[in-house]
């Protein structure tokens, strides 16, 4: 008896190769003798990134366009958002991509910023745009990201870009997830058929993680067909551990140290800490960062593991010199396509002109 058409093509992608995008760098596999996980770099994974960006905007601006140009809202003084910021602009002056930092205090008003994202939107020399979060308690966050045009919105927030994510449509992926979709990838790590746990439902991280990890490879933008679990804040660790030890990928994304450790783990599991959290270190008395893996505990268990610092940070910040070499492109396309549609309009009345003389000649036209 002949299979049907959906067990073929189901068979077919379980038994193909995991899909990577490694552009010709060798990925990683799993291996079933290790002593504990191979630690991903972020870093080396980024700089990957950031040098095929870097070929990319000079081959843009070598065929005749204006280089790409980043602005970049920062509020406030809070010294972990300057921190990130900096690292954004001296990406982007990495690889090439003009950037510009726009610093106002915490006491601007809501209409105040609206206005100033109003202006950069219209502003033609600028590509890509984003506000730095978090913003201070008296403005609305949505209301900031959902005023960015769509079309500079590299962060991949607005809901735009959300909404066709989500219906596996070609858009702005949001950095950080889209990073973490790249580290899997490149690494080599299988998804396809795969159980994976998504500690942490917030939506600018979590839940876009979940939506590239589980969904229909075959469309126009990532997908990784698993099968995924989300938990957040009301899940109970008892809960969250029976679900932790039974996949193949955890990625974790909730703010809380020690959220995942050694025990909530299968051996050979992929682990993926999202997590910035700092905390105090108990030896130094020093501020340290950290994520919410137990990451001296789950390396012994895993195959692979990201650290924290320098595993998914490094990473968002590559993925938004990506997205902002797309905007760039993209803003040149649409331009071209209204200056086509701007010149079929100008020309549409002396073409009819033309049109109505030849029917006069012929004698084709009432009254002639």
């Amino acid at each position: 008896m002949a299979a049907s058409p959906f067990v073929s093509t189901l068979a077919t992608r379980l038994l193909r190769p995991a899909q990577n995008c490694c552009f010709g760098h060798r990925p990683l596999h799993f291996s079933a003798i290790r002593n504990e996980a191979v630690v991903i770099s972020g870093r080396k994974l980024a700089q990957q990134i950031k040098q095929e960006v870097r070929q990319e905007v000079e081959e843009w601006v070598a065929s005749g366009n204006k280089r790409p140009y980043l602005s970049v809202v920062l509020v406030g003084e809070n010294p972990a958002s300057h921190s990130y910021v900096l690292n954004k602009t001296r990406a982007a002056a990495d690889v090439g991509i003009n950037s510009e930092t726009i610093v106002k205090p915490a006491s601007i008003s809501e209409e105040e910023l609206l206005n100033l994202i109003n202006k950069l939107n219209n502003d033609d020399n600028v590509d890509g745009l984003l506000v730095q979060l978090p913003l201070p308690e008296h403005i609305d966050e949505r209301k900031i990201c959902n005023a960015v045009s769509p079309d500079k919105d590299v962060d991949g927030f607005h809901v735009i870009n959300v909404g066709r994510m989500c219906l596996d449509q070609y858009s702005m992926l949001p950095a950080t997830p889209w990073g973490v979709w790249e580290i899997i990838k490149r690494t080599g790590i299988p998804t396809i058929g795969k159980n994976v746990v998504v500690a942490g439902r917030s939506k600018n991280v979590g839940m876009p993680i979940a939506m590239l990890l589980h969904t229909d490879g075959a469309h126009e933008r990532p997908g990784g067909d698993a099968t995924v679990t989300i938990s957040h804040r009301y899940t109970p660790k008892e809960q969250l551990k029976k679900h932790t030890i039974l996949a193949d990928i955890v990625v974790s994304a909730a703010g809380i140290p020690n959220l995942i450790t050694a025990d909530m783990i299968k051996e050979g599991a992929a682990v993926i800490d999202v997590g910035i959290n700092r905390i105090q270190d108990p030896i130094t008395a020093k501020p340290k960062l950290v994520g919410d893996v137990d990451f001296e505990g789950v390396r012994k268990k895993a195959s692979y593991i990201t650290p924290v610092p320098g595993g998914v940070g490094p990473m968002t910040v590559a993925m938004l010199m990506k997205n902002t070499i797309i905007a760039a492109k993209k803003a040149r396309s649409c331009w071209e396509k209204m200056r086509s549609s701007s010149l079929r309009t100008r020309m549409r009345p002396r073409i009819w002109s033309q049109a109505i003389r030849k029917e006069k000649a012929r004698g084709d036209l009432p009254g002639t």
